[in-house]
Order: structure tokens, then C-alpha cells, then sequence
């Protein structure tokens, strides 16, 4: 019998984040809804959650640009419960200072070393961009997985940066110089072998282990059982990676940027063998990214052994009843844990609430000075 680990948040503070001012909140360790309408900061709540995880916001990166207009500094607090002890999670944020981030009064490091304490998995509209936009969006969901119950991956990933970066910016001092010498290059490129197969092969593995569970949650959303496909593109699937990087420095010292590696992978996502972003109704995309999302929550789940928090974020919009019903009572369901829902619709969510009897809270939000329980 699998035993699994439960972290539930216990009491969130903000003070001067985005819009608040100052707000305490004691949510549920089931369900809890933040209900109000657009602009009144149900988004900013659950964005302070997933700070606390990541030590970022899941929508503007820029520390300073998450303080309160007019105010010099943030603090996020976050008090974690497994039933037997707690976590105190501290963020804090001056402008034009360091962050400053602490677990029980004690400030990290490296903020990478608090990376997978509290696994976390975000549904948003914002995750519309794994769809439409570019190959680093859905570089980044690979990579904000992994790195969640992949100490070693994150470790090389940081480091594979570090050296493209690097590369890069001798090839554009080569540009300008006309200059170079064959060993400074030969340097980075052994770094960028040395970290990227070993990130390639982690990609590889995820990859593999996470398609049929995307497949079963999205056939649970859909039942018209359409077949999606995740295939996953690399330079590295051509093996030897040294030569690569070697055949195309001419063109890098054109471009000054480096061409090849795992830093231009890329996932196509198919529905019923085609480019989802081609043919997909919003409804299908929507399906796509919440199954693709909640199979996230499946994987870390059982990597960690421990029940992820999930953030849904007015995600029901452009949903029809029945399937945004199915999502509420498969998150509802013991597998999964601690769930936050931002929706502008109070009563279409206590009625399905009411009809899977589990424990909730809901947070009525008229403004950020006043928040109150139902």
C-alpha cells in the first residue's frame, strides 16, 4: 500500500504584495475558492501560494514589480502543516535589495535548494502560451517538473545555461574582434556536452513516463476518447552532440548565438495527429492544458510520494458544465490534496460543491480589504 506524504497550507500572510495591503487568510486542507470579480486580486492570492514554492511569481518574474504601488518592500508567509510538524516559509522583498528567503527563520543559501520542498502544480489561462507561443514556454514546463523531485537536473540545467551564456558571448566577441582562439570555444562546448546529454536523458525519461497519464486524465475530461500525442524534438536525438555543436560554429559566429542543443528542444502537441494550436476548439485547448496539468500533479505525486498543492486559476472559462463538473470531483477525489480555485461564479460552484460533499472553504473577495468566508 502506497503511503503518501500530506503538506497542506494553514495560513497564508501577505503584506503590501500586488494589491494587498495586508490580508491573513486560514484556508481548508481541501478545497478552497476565492470567488470575485475580475481585478479584485483572486489571481494575486493563489500567485503569493505558488511564490512560496518557487520563490517567484508565476506571472511577473521582476521581484520589485510585485510590491504595492507606492510601497518599498513585500513579505509573503506561509505556515505548512503535515499533521505531525510545521513549516514557517518566509519571502521577502526590498526594492533594489537581495530576496530574502527563509524556512523556519533560517535564509536559504541557494534558492534552488528550496525547490520541490512544497510540489506545487498552477493552471492558468497564462498556460495558454504552451499552445500558441514558443518552444522555451513548453522548455519551461519540462524543466519546472523535473526540477521538482530532480535535484541533479536542476543543478545541470543551471550550469548548462551558465556556459551557454558564455558561448554566447564569446561568439559575439568574436563577431566584433575577428578574433579567437579555438581552445576558449572548445571550453564551453565540452561543458554544454558534459551537462546537456545528461539533462537530454532526464527529458527522454519524463517524457516517456508522463504521455499515458496525460492520455487517461485527458479522456477522462473529454469521452470522445480523441487521441493526443506529446512528441518530444531534440538536436540530440542525431546522438553526437560535440560534433553538432562543432559543424555549426560557422554559422553561431554569424548569428553569434549558439544553434544547437537542449536549449532548442521543443514538445509538439498533437490532437488526433495534428498541431492542437491548428485545429483545437478553446475547449479543446483548454482540455488539453488541464489534463496536461493534472497529469503533472499525477507524476509528482507518485515521484515524491507526497500530495502536490494545485492551483486552479479561472480555468472553467470557455468550459462547458460537464466537463468543468468532472474536474471538481476528480480533484475532489483523496488522490489528490490541497486545492485553491479562483472563480468569478458563486453559485454554479456551490452547487457542485454540494453535490460531492468534501470539506471547502470560499473566500468572497469584493476588494483587497475585504475578504470573507461564505
Amino acid at each position: 500500500m502506497k503511503i503518501f506524504f500530506v503538506m497542506f497550507l494553514s495560513k497564508l500572510s501577505l503584506l503590501n504584495y500586488k494589491n494587498y495591503e495586508q490580508v491573513e487568510i486560514s484556508p481548508s486542507s481541501k478545497i478552497n475558492c476565492f470567488i470575485g470579480n475580475n481585478g479584485v486580486g483572486k489571481t494575486n492570492l493563489i500567485d503569493a501560494i505558488y511564490y512560496l514554492s518557487f520563490c517567484k511569481s508565476y506571472f511577473n518574474p521582476i521581484d520589485n514589480q510585485n510590491i504595492k504601488h507606492g510601497e518599498q518592500f513585500f513579505v509573503i508567509q506561509g505556515l505548512y502543516d503535515n499533521g505531525e510538524s510545521t513549516d514557517e516559509i518566509y519571502c521577502g522583498i526590498k526594492r533594489n535589495q537581495k530576496k530574502q528567503f527563509k524556512r523556519n527563520k533560517k535564509e536559504y543559501t541557494k534558492l534552488s535548494n528550496h525547490i520541490g520542498l512544497i510540489p506545487l502544480v498552477m493552471v492558468s489561462p497564462a498556460d495558454i502560451k504552451l499552445i500558441v507561443e514558443g518552444s522555451e514556454d513548453r522548455r519551461n514546463f519540462i524543466n519546472s517538473v523535473i526540477s521538482q523531485y530532480d535535484k541533479p537536473y536542476l543543478d545541470n540545467l543551471i550550469n548548462y545555461n551558465r556556459a551557454l551564456k558564455h558561448r554566447n558571448n564569446l561568439l559575439k566577441s568574436i563577431a566584433f574582434s575577428g578574433k579567437f582562439d579555438a581552445d576558449s570555444i572548445d571550453v564551453w562546448d565540452e561543458q554544454l556536452v558534459r551537462y546537456g546529454i545528461e539533462i537530454y536523458k532526464k527529458r527522454i525519461e519524463y517524457i516517456n513516463e508522463f504521455i499515458p497519464i496525460f492520455q487517461k486524465y485527458y479522456n477522462f475530461i473529454a469521452p470522445e476518447k480523441e487521441k493526443v500525442v506529446l512528441e518530444y524534438n531534440s538536436h540530440l536525438h542525431d546522438n553526437d552532440f560535440y560534433m553538432q555543436l562543432k559543424r555549426s560554429f560557422e554559422k553561431d559566429k554569424i548569428l553569434q548565438y549558439t544553434t544547437v542543443g537542449v536549449h532548442k528542444d521543443d514538445l509538439n502537441l498533437l490532437l488526433s495527429d495534428y498541431p492542437i494550436n491548428k485545429i483545437g476548439s478553446q475547449g479543446q485547448q483548454k482540455t488539453y492544458l488541464v489534463a496536461l496539468k493534472l497529469a503533472q500533479f499525477d507524476f509528482l505525486k507518485e515521484i515524491n510520494k507526497a500530495n502536490p498543492i494545485m492551483l486552479l486559476d479561472d480555468i472553467f472559462d470557455k468550459l462547458d458544465a460537464n466537463r468543468v463538473k468532472k474536474i471538481i470531483e476528480l480533484v475532489a477525489e483523496n488522490h489528490f490534496g490541497q486545492i485553491f480555485i479562483t472563480d468569478k461564479n458563486l453559485e454554479s460552484l456551490q452547487n457542485i460543491l454540494n453535490s460531492i460533499d468534501i470539506e471547502n472553504r470560499i473566500f468572497l473577495i469584493d476588494d483587497a480589504s475585504n475578504i470573507n468566508l461564505v
